[in-house]
């Protein structure tokens, strides 16, 4: 943590603002006394329990399913298949973005019926009175399976010798394809064209809270209400509405404490809709929660993405064109969100920098796993390792040092609003300050002689740098509702919704800092579908550029009418009150003052109030962005790899991270500290493993690999603005900051230090067996 951020006070003098100050989480005082409430922890009167029966192969037709066995097991209530189903739901809904050509046959039913096409697929559900009872039901419910080939490699997948749909005969789900410049002229036109070939894993998001959901019905207001684990209750209601066939008034959605999510708890999931279906039929309470194995088999996984590059440029370093084709492996369907992440990362292409021709093509298989979707990053990463490991490449090729090709390339800060040639509009940068932070911090040139003098002792050590460019604020639009009761306290309701990010304190601070109170007297209300406005939800590090710029259309709506009423109270022009400090005055005399609370007072007091005031204090926001916001930054690493053990020791990690205008330092760099972990362990030791069968090799957390404390390095970080012009705050967005320059500068920096083996590229994760038997086969 930089020393600029402490020490800490609980409130900040008189004379500053609450936007930019490090105010401690003011939601933490729950956690920490263990007052939060989860899914799981809820128990409704009459409740029972949902556990889902899962197919044991990866591709198969499911040609019978007995129950009667568990349909007479103690404490049962029901047994439903997917047969029982036929005719009342419909499969999940798909999103299509960008163009996009969509295979919308291959959308994710609630539970199979005829084919199972990943292992973990839902089949059937068991609910009983408790969930031992439903535990054990689960265990005497019989498939009878055919077997069938699966696929598990996507570029197999796309021969078409095994169709997972009968309508899809090439496997193919997704194509997407995009140009811009003249990409035959710049490739015509090189003086040399640097090729790479990438390939990255599957991830498992692991949040420490899995997935989990209830629901009870009302049929006197004909009312479904889902309690969900999720990170919003916006985006779950309109994808039930669609499953159910009823209109989204008669669905509530109400989001609890969450424990984690990074991505994976955006879409909604098929058993959490079968939960709703269930309590309907059944006419109580019925609660899910998913164990930690079925959470990493059958929760949406990210990444898993093959690229094939190719840059065309001079000698002199000047990137002149890119052409890439991408393969993403979709997995067996296509869930809401499946096809954004791979779309985003060919959009993304150019990186930060000014190429300017590009032409991208993409195609999404279908393979025998679970389907893909946002992990944290959601394509940001993919293409931030991909641009970044292409650059360095081109460095090694031309004999140039990896600094001077990007300096030579960056797009200059004169230039933004930039258009790219693959379709998005950057909305304000600096890219070369930040890479300027970033070596001063890492100490570039002494860790370059360092190198020297290391490798003339046989040690590999490496230098690696990254800079991404990445896109926040999709959705484009948010809304939030302020209220000041009698009383003087603030109540907020953003459509926006904390996962852990810390919303409440956020939120309160911008609150606080444009009505001049404290944020303690602010109240942020979150994730109750009936209870705030409809808004667009937690993703894509959108908050505060969306949600807080709504938020302040908000609170500037209020500040108008407080000021319009201390003016009557004053009797003094609207121009002459001021604000200072919880008080409205007249100015030059202080003296004439009415608190805020007193103005609160009064605007629920008619008679006090001439008629052109409206009683109450309360106003809706609406923001939405003409565009997306780009968030950037710069890592650096200097690794050594150990000959011996493959071991990848950190010497040192540097961060700067660029996200227009920063609320809260301190969460800013909380976000940093956990997002760059993320990317530290998905360049590491992350990786989701198949065998040939479809079998999931990695079902536990002994077998998928996650940092442990002593394996994580100190994190120096530094916090740069670039206000966005696309929002009244100049924000951007960084919650996923770590997950997309980390990766890159790790596999350039071990790149770097297996340069003198002669080796180019190794893909990730950097696990010690892989590098170990890499340093070994090149010993000699």
């Amino acid at each position: 943590m930089s020393a600029a951020l402490s020490p800490l006070h609980p409130r900040p003098a008189p004379s500053t603002r609450w936007i930019g100050y490090p105010l401690r989480r003011l939601e933490d005082r729950r956690y920490l006394r263990g007052q939060a409430r989860y899914v799981a922890d809820m128990a409704l009167p009459g409740m029972v329990h949902m556990v889902l029966v899962r197919s044991p192969y990866a591709h198969a037709r499911l040609e019978a399913i007995s129950s009667d066995q568990a349909r007479r097991a103690p404490g049962v209530l029901a047994v439903v298949t997917g047969r029982d189903l036929e005719g009342r739901v419909q499969p999940l809904p798909v999103e299509v973005r960008e163009g996009a050509q969509i295979a919308r046959i291959a959308r994710h039913p609630l539970l199979a019926t005829d084919r199972v096409r990943y292992v973990g697929q839902p089949v059937a559900a068991v609910v009983a009175e408790t969930r031992v009872a439903a535990l054990e039901a689960a265990l005497l419910v019989e498939l009878a399976c055919e077997p069938l080939p699966p696929v598990t490699d996507p570029h197999r997948a796309l021969r078409g010798d095994t169709c997972l749909h009968d309508a899809v005969e090439d496997n193919g789900l997704l194509r997407w394809s995009r140009s811009g410049g003249d990409v035959s002229a710049a490739f015509e036109s090189a003086q040399r064209v640097v090729r790479g070939q990438f390939h990255l894993p599957r991830l498992a998001a692991a949040p420490i809270e899995a997935r989990g959901a209830v629901a009870a019905y009302d049929p006197g207001s004909d009312l479904v209400t889902l309690w969900l684990s999720a990170q919003d209750p916006h985006r779950p209601r309109a994808q039930l509405s669609q499953v159910l066939g009823r209109p989204e008034d008669r669905i509530r959605v109400i989001v609890p404490d969450v424990g984690g999510a990074f991505g994976s708890k955006g879409a909604l999931a098929p058993e959490s809709a079968l939960v709703a279906v269930v309590a309907m039929d059944l006419g109580r309470p019925v609660q899910w929660i998913e164990d930690r194995r079925e959470n990493l088999a059958a929760s949406y996984q990210g990444r898993g993405i093959d690229a094939e590059v190719e840059m065309a440029v001079r000698d002199d370093g000047r990137i002149l064109g890119v052409r890439a084709r991408l393969v993403a492996d979709l997995g067996a369907y296509l869930l809401p969100s499946t096809a954004i992440p791979a779309i985003t990362t060919g959009m993304l292409l150019t990186g930060a920098y000014d190429i300017p021709a590009a032409s991208v093509e993409l195609v999404g298989a279908a393979t025998n796993k679970v389907p893909l979707g946002p992990y944290r990053g959601a394509g940001r990463p993919e293409a931030a390792f991909i641009v970044e490991r292409m650059v360095d490449l081109v460095a090694q090729e031309l004999g140039l040092d990896p600094v001077e090709v990007r300096y030579r390339n960056f797009i200059p800060p004169q230039r933004f609003p930039y258009p790219t040639p693959l379709g998005f509009t950057y909305d304000s940068g600096n890219y070369a300050r930040a890479l300027d932070r970033a070596l001063r911090r890492l100490e570039y040139d002494r860790w370059r002689e360092e190198q020297r003098r290391a490798r003339a002792h046989g040690r590999l050590i490496g230098i690696g740098l990254a800079v991404y460019v990445e896109r926040a604020g999709s959705g484009l639009w948010e809304s939030a509702a302020v209220l000041v009761d009698p009383s003087g306290r603030v109540v907020v309701r953003p459509g926006s919704t904390s996962h852990g990010q810390g919303h409440e304190t956020t939120f309160a601070q911008i609150a606080a800092d444009v009505l001049a109170v404290d944020p303690r007297d602010v109240v942020v209300e979150r994730g109750d579908s009936a209870v705030v406005p409809r808004g667009v939800g937690t993703f894509a590090s959108r908050s505060v550029a969306t949600g807080g710029s709504a938020l302040l259309v908000a609170l500037e709506k209020i500040k108008i009418k407080a000021t319009r009423i201390a003016a009557h109270l004053l009797e003094a022009a609207e121009d002459d009150v001021a604000w200072d400090r919880g008080h409205l005055h007249v100015r030059g005399t202080p003296q004439r003052a009415v608190s805020f609370q007193q103005v609160a007072a009064a605007a629920y007091a008619p008679f006090r109030l001439p008629r052109t005031i409206e009683p109450g204090l309360s106003e809706f926001g609406f923001f939405s962005l003409p565009g997306p916001v780009f968030p950037f930054g710069a890592y650096g690493v200097v690794v050594e790899v150990d000959r011996e053990t493959g071991q990848v020791r950190v010497l040192r990690l540097v961060a700067v991270d660029d996200a227009g205008r920063i609320i809260n330092p301190l969460l800013a760099e909380g976000q940093v500290i956990g997002s760059t972990v993320q990317g530290l362990g998905e360049a590491l030791v992350e990786e989701v493993r198949y065998d040939e069968a479809g079998q999931l090799l990695t079902a536990t957390l002994a077998d998928y690999g996650l940092l442990r404390a002593p394996q994580v390095p100190p994190v120096h970080s530094e916090l740069l603005e670039t206000p966005s012009p696309f929002n009244p705050l100049g924000a951007k967005g960084i919650g996923e900051a770590g997950t997309i320059g980390m990766p890159a500068a790790v596999a350039n920096a071990v790149a770097d230090a297996l340069s003198p083996l002669g080796v180019r590229h190794v893909d990730l994760p950097l696990s010690p067996e892989k590098l170990w038997r890499i340093v070994q086969t090149h010993r000699g």
